[in-house]
């Protein structure tokens, strides 16, 4: 989402390099060329021009600290501006003291805010909350079995209510969401999601329910849920919902998909409501917080080690890797089917692409961004049928798979001698680089990473 914002960013720093006092003249080049970058990556004009200035401010005359190049004191200068444009501090999600705690989600049409409502539920369970879910879109054909169908693929209670008239002539939409906020506290849930109408665009109809809704539900959080694929467009929308609703944050969805990363880095500086989560894909678990420095760390090209990591812990199951670690490492190595195993574990993690993208793009892992591109996700699943369509004492014996054994593995996998020839002799390279690893070999290590480099620009995972 912020690859052409990184690139940009990167080239301008490599051309500080070599001075020993940032002075006005090697820094107005660098400058020109970051406030194109911000313009590029549609990041509101306001903001660019305050950062280009706080940027100046800072730079002008700042003697290089012995500790550091030019270059780095410049990182570190727009590194800075850009955690303060984004707000520092992780924003927290707020909950009723007592529950349930009401999230109103708001929105336009189209910005994905039912999904939304059901990735929030689904991460709140993980949390070790019980949401409850309810739509009070009565206008979009099928908008509340859309809701049922999100609320059942993530596990999470849902109201659906009567559409009928009421007699005591209350509105559907105030009556569903009083009905709803009811059965949650007999239900003991402690968070209940509102999916609330939206609209082609702003107007006075929605605000006003909007509104109603807000004074009847008293929420903890306000959501407003925005494409950030719209850009600027989101950015607007955002405000213009904040001036009337006093919203408490924003979630930005499809930054998976070609969003530049501008609306991510406006809409606090514009609207003064902090971005809380990022919706990163089409899964339920696609979702994360916003974390500003690890957003910030993205963008310098310092990767994002932190996310990938509680990603890792949450997704795999550390007894196997421990195992996986201690056949590696040992003489006898490790069989195909723990190679499997393994591959299973890492499809747990998300696409590789995704995974590599969380490394560092600078020093020795510079190589991993470009090879992200490169990545073929259809041969890991290519690579597992091929051990799938191995036997048992194949899989845990490779030296037995014989010209005879290995057409009748492509035939069984759909795949061709060709790829499991590949497949073992990668396998077989593995297995070496590990044993050397266990035995302390610095200069295995750094094969490996060579190798590591190699499958990323075209080898077993490349296209």
């Amino acid at each position: 989402m912020f690859e052409n914002l990184q690139e940009k960013l990167q080239r301008t720093f490599k051309n500080l390099r070599g001075q020993g006092t940032i002075t006005d003249e090697n820094i107005s080049e660098a400058l020109r060329e970051i406030r194109l970058a911000l313009l590029e990556s549609d990041v509101n004009l306001t903001v660019v021009k305050a950062t280009i200035d706080h940027i100046r401010e800072k730079a002008i005359g700042t003697q290089v600290a012995t500790a550091l190049s030019p270059t780095e004191q410049i990182i570190k200068i727009v590194h800075d501006e850009l955690v303060e444009i984004l707000g520092k501090d992780t924003a927290k999600f707020k909950f009723s003291s007592q529950p349930p705690s009401v999230i109103l989600m708001a929105g336009l049409q189209g910005s994905g805010k039912t999904t939304t409502a059901g990735k929030l539920a689904a991460w709140l369970k993980k949390g070790g909350h019980r949401p409850m879910l309810v739509s009070v879109d009565v206008y979009r054909p099928a908008a509340r079995e859309q809701l049922a169908i999100v609320a059942k693929s993530v596990g999470a209670q849902i109201y659906i209510g009567k559409t009928g008239d009421d007699e005591a002539g209350t509105p559907l939409v105030e009556r569903l969401a009083k009905e709803a906020l009811r059965e949650a506290r007999n239900f003991g849930n402690d968070v209940l999601i509102v999916d609330t109408a939206g609209r082609l665009g702003i107007d006075t109809a929605l605000m006003d329910e909007m509104s109603k809704l807000k004074a009847l539900l008293n929420p903890s959080e306000i959501l407003f849920v925005a494409d950030a694929m719209t850009g600027q467009d989101a950015v607007n929308s955002a405000d213009a919902f904040h001036k009337q609703l006093g919203i408490t944050g924003v979630v930005l969805t499809k930054m998976d998909g070609d969003a530049r990363g501008g609306a991510a880095l406006s809409i606090r500086n514009v609207t003064g409501a902090p971005v809380k989560f990022l919706g990163t894909g089409e899964k339920p678990d696609a979702f994360e917080p916003f974390h500003p420095d690890r957003i910030v760390s993205r963008i310098m090209g310092m990767g994002d080690l932190q996310t990938l990591l509680e990603r890792a812990e949450e997704k795999l199951d550390r007894g196997k890797a421990e195992e996986f670690a201690k056949k590696a490492l040992s003489g006898d190595g490790f069989s195909l089917e723990d190679f499997r195993d393994q591959l299973r574990q890492i499809k747990k993690m998300g696409s590789m692409q995704s995974i590599l993208k969380m490394m560092p793009s600078v020093g020795p892992f510079q190589g991993l961004q470009q090879a992200a591109e490169n990545v073929d996700e259809g041969q890991l699943t290519r690579t597992e049928a091929i051990i799938n369509s191995m036997t048992t004492k194949e899989r845990l014996n490779h030296e037995i798979i014989s010209g005879s054994r290995r057409k009748r593995i492509a035939a069984g996998s759909g795949t061709s001698v060709q790829e499991v020839n590949q497949l073992l002799k990668q396998y077989g390279q593995m297995r070496k680089m590990f044993k050397g690893l266990g035995s302390g070999g610095g200069k295995m290590q750094r094969r490996l990473m060579s190798q590591m480099g190699s499958m990323g620009r075209g080898g077993g995972f490349g296209r």
